[in-house]
């Protein structure tokens, strides 16, 4: 299972990113796909996920500001993210989840870091 993230990068403070993370080794329409992210000194924390069917699941941590779909034909899943703030700056995590229920991580891409200035 390959997961590589890209789209991170240095913004300012009520900027927009989007990441993206192209998914190979897995029947990619079978797999819920979701986000974590790792602020500095900080756990690993959901942001988001999407089931096979392309529901979105959203936690709290960002205040409705990010929007996960996916493309099954690219087999690639997406977050955007609008009015960054620094406390957003960190790693943010591609993941296959083990099921559309919840996102119990089964598989980490290497992660693309995310920088929010003041």
């Amino acid at each position: 299972v390959q997961l590589v993230e890209s789209g991170g990068g240095l913004v300012q403070t009520g900027g927009s990113l989007r990441l993206s993370c192209a998914a190979s080794g897995i029947t990619f329409s079978d797999t819920a796909m979701g986000w974590y992210r790792q602020p500095p000194g900080m756990q690993r924390e959901l942001v988001a996920f999407v089931t096979t069917e392309g529901q979105p699941t959203y936690d709290e941590s960002m205040g409705g500001r990010v929007t996960t779909s996916r493309d099954n034909s690219k087999s690639t899943v997406y977050l955007q993210m609008i009015s960054l703030t620094p406390e957003d700056t960190g790693t943010y995590y591609c993941v296959t989840c083990s099921g559309n229920a919840f996102c119990l991580p089964t598989n980490w891409g290497h992660g693309t870091q995310v920088t929010v200035s003041s």
